[in-house]
């Protein structure tokens, strides 16, 4: 499956990534010529690599997205991921340096094409279930399409219920130590979590004030 990359010289390891997971990468750099280069059978998704620039390549994604119709998949160093917490135009987003397993399950989520999972662990929390192999969620049978972050903040709460966490405690362990955004990126994650688990289990998360927050 082919898929189109920005920038025009992306670097060896999301190369790399891509090919060992069984995606053939086409660099471009500009939007317009997509149409003509398009290979046969399409594209399957898109990926925008960001560096430096995260302005330039946030309008790119967003670019290809409108005009594309593809399914963009941002790739960015984890002290930017707090700038991503209010932007749209792209459908997810992987941290570098980048895992191979999560990239082929990131973008078979994109294009459809599911990673196999080969006895993967799940973990589960009344009708909820976290399937660590896949990154997928269910939730009462039905699935919740939830980023990277989201997942791995959901995750970090069912498998540390019970007892509260400070937002800098909460940064540290699923952001990780070297994460230099502030806490209200977890307010925006929570918020989202709570939104895509629904009405009736939004209460699983906790706000417990002038603390943190508290699962279960």
């Amino acid at each position: 499956m082919y898929v189109c990359v920005f920038p025009p010289v992306p670097s060896p390891a999301l190369v790399s990534a891509l090919i060992e997971t069984g995606y053939q990468p086409v660099p471009f750099d500009d939007v317009a010529t997509l149409d003509e280069r398009t290979p046969e059978g399409g594209w399957a998704a898109a990926v925008v690599e960001v560096v430096e620039d995260l302005g330039r390549g946030l309008a790119v994604a967003a670019k290809v997205t409108a005009e594309a119709g593809l399914q963009v998949l941002v790739v960015t160093d984890r002290t930017l991921t707090a700038q991503l917490a209010e932007e749209t135009g792209f459908a997810d987003f992987i941290l570098s340096p980048i895992d191979r397993t999560e990239l082929r399950v990131r973008l078979g989520r994109l294009t459809g094409t599911p990673a196999d999972v080969d006895g993967g662990e799940v973990i589960r929390y009344r009708d909820l279930e976290l399937n660590t192999a896949t990154y997928q969620a269910t939730v009462g049978g039905e699935p919740r399409d939830l980023t990277y972050m989201e997942y791995e903040l959901l995750r970090f709460f069912v498998e540390n219920r019970a007892r509260v966490w400070s937002r800098e405690q909460i940064l540290s362990r699923v952001w990780g130590y070297d994460y230099f955004g502030g806490s209200r990126t977890v307010d925006v994650h929570v918020r989202r979590l709570r939104a895509k688990l629904g009405e009736e289990r939004s209460s699983w998360i906790t706000t417990v004030r002038s603390v943190g927050y508290r699962f279960g």
